[in-house]
């Protein structure tokens, strides 16, 4: 049988591990025979483990050990930019061809070798529209197709979802989930949100759930607001978002931001930036408010006005549930199947077929 070899070598667990561990799990549950090379001491590495099918190669992060760690498979799917050195190594050195997984919209770099990598490709796949027009720019000549992430299906617990909203003392609870890097996912913003909010909507509270580099200066910024709140690390992200009643993200640039699909499959508005691959997926003015990034007047006002209409929340939130069913993990892993088997050679044993 046919062996696929996943390789992402990113430090901890955002979204683009987390998508690899949704692709992993469906193509296991179709009988694929699959290896990870992952790095070491990571969470992406616990939490594939014991996943039938699937072999773990644990490196320390080193192209040269990375690339002997993908000798024997088939076909490579590279899921992040550290790993792509090592699967186009193993392809030119007579390895396996390889496909990649572009997440994010910044970059690549305008560099020869990534134009030679990228163009070395058996094909590449980007999450939006957005993602794509940012390889044109390093290559004209490349072509891609957009396979979107999936919602995680998230478990939800509705009891602690009330003890979250208790725990906050909210009517109104305005949610963000993200890494806590302003430059990224722009966490000021909604820290201004807040303070402009604080005396037009009294019983409106904002939760930022997460961490990261900016965690403290955020904290600085936001002291003495008393409707703001810093959750931290969670490991119930279903809780949360079950327990809020808006999610607002304001990115200053976002590949496509698959946490939005896991609000949307709560049945959240969105009160998002416009940026990127994130109108591919948010439709502004049905899936939510679109706005510029650094507008908070637009912020507030979007905000305000779900605040206001309870009766609109309820129908945009049954809409993105709605819209959600588009972007499931067994959507996305069918799709991913069917391009593993346009490059596999004819013939090659592949899954439950």
């Amino acid at each position: 049988m046919t062996l696929v070899a996943h390789i992402n070598l990113a430090r901890g667990f955002r979204g683009g591990e987390r998508q690899t561990e949704l692709l992993v799990r469906g193509l296991a549950g179709a009988g694929w025979r699959q290896r990870a090379v992952v790095r070491q001491g990571e969470p992406l590495a616990a939490r594939l483990a014991g996943i039938p099918g699937l072999e773990i190669a644990g490196v320390a992060g080193g192209i040269l050990q990375a690339v002997r760690a993908l000798r024997g498979a088939d076909l490579v799917h590279v899921h992040e930019a550290r790993a792509l050195q090592a699967a186009w190594l193993n392809a030119i050195t007579g390895g396996a061809p390889y496909l990649v997984t572009r997440r994010v919209q910044q970059g690549p770099s305008h560099h020869w070798l990534n134009r030679v990598m990228y163009r070395r490709a058996a094909r590449l796949v980007v999450l939006s529209q957005a993602i794509g027009a940012a390889l044109r720019a390093l290559d004209p000549g490349l072509s891609w197709v957009v396979i979107p992430s999936a919602s995680a299906g998230l478990p939800v617990d509705r009891e602690r979802s009330a003890a979250i909203r208790a725990r906050f003392g909210a009517g109104f609870l305005v949610g963000h989930i993200g890494a806590l890097v302003d430059a990224h996912k722009g966490q000021r913003q909604i820290i201004d949100v807040a303070r402009d909010l604080q005396r037009r909507a009294p019983d409106a509270g904002f939760v930022l759930v997460g961490s990261g580099r900016d965690e403290a200066a955020l904290r600085e910024a936001a002291a003495g607001l008393g409707n703001l709140h810093f959750a931290g690390e969670v490991s119930d992200v279903g809780s949360y978002l079950a327990a809020f009643d808006v999610f607002l993200y304001p990115s200053r640039h976002e590949g496509l931001g698959s946490v939005l699909l896991d609000a949307m499959a709560c049945g959240l508005p969105v009160v998002a930036t416009g940026v990127g691959g994130i109108p591919e997926i948010v439709p502004d003015g049905e899936a939510g408010f679109l706005c510029e990034p650094g507008d908070i007047a637009a912020l507030a006002a979007a905000i305000l006005a779900l605040h206001g209409d309870r009766d609109l929340c309820r129908r945009i939130g049954a809409a993105n549930r709605e819209r959600s069913r588009s972007y499931t993990p067994q959507a996305m892993t069918q799709r991913y199947l069917d391009i593993y088997r346009e490059l596999l050679p004819a013939g090659i044993t592949v899954g439950n077929t």
